[in-house]
């Protein structure tokens, strides 16, 4: 009987210590899935589109926000470029001075630079810089296609956006790193002082130029 004791003790203390093992292991599984869950969320969710989330802009002037993201946050070969398209409720002239006041509570400041943009767009288009990053703004108004007639296919041409259905207008925000936008180097100069010395010498009107006096 005592023998007997003696096992079923040691039995229960193995079992114990067996629960205490794997409660353990769990905890250890726990306490290290939820840093690497959040850390790779974090490393998966660009922190441009937080600040963006983050700017006071109401309700009215951004839904339906797309994001786009390409290249490499650390610059390899491409560097990041961040891209969001949303809509508004409202026009155009409206909703610019609403991102503006947003922009420049941000600590984003104007950019006045050259191609900004590349080419004449309706609408509002505006450039900003925020420490190593750059941003471009164009706000327009949305542009709608009636629908087909008879079953005609619908044309090609946008609507004028005066019905009901096509108020509001379309936002769209670019963000890159300022180090891989070219408008932040010097603009290219033809500038002959750039150029080094002319290989050409300076041609006399004497084609065949002055003798060289022989030694006496």
């Amino acid at each position: 009987m005592r023998g007997a004791r003696s096992e079923l003790r040691r039995q229960v203390r193995e079992r114990n210590r067996l629960r205490l093992g794997i409660l353990a292991l769990v905890s250890l599984v726990l306490l290290g899935a939820v840093p690497i869950y959040f850390g790779m969320r974090t490393l998966s969710r660009d922190p441009v589109f937080d600040t963006l989330d983050g700017l006071a802009v109401p309700a009215w002037a951004q839904s339906n926000v797309v994001d786009n993201v390409s290249g490499s946050r650390w610059c390899l070969q491409d560097c990041r470029l961040r891209e969001r398209s949303l809509e508004s409720e409202q026009g155009w002239k409206e909703t610019v001075p609403v991102y503006e006041q947003a922009l420049a509570g941000d600590g984003w400041r104007r950019w006045k630079v050259d191609r900004c943009p590349d080419e004449k767009v309706p609408g509002s288009y505006t450039c900003w810089r925020r420490d190593e990053l750059t941003l471009d703004l164009w706000v327009r108004d949305r542009t709608c296609t009636p629908p087909p007639v008879d079953g005609a296919p619908a044309p090609t041409a946008p609507a004028t956006p005066a019905a009901a259905e096509c108020t509001g207008s379309l936002v769209s925000v670019k963000v890159r790193n300022a180090i891989d936008d070219e408008r932040t180097g010097p603009t290219p100069t033809t500038d002959p002082s750039l150029t080094g010395e002319d290989p050409y010498p300076t041609l006399t009107d004497d084609p065949l130029g002055e003798a060289t006096p022989s030694p006496s």
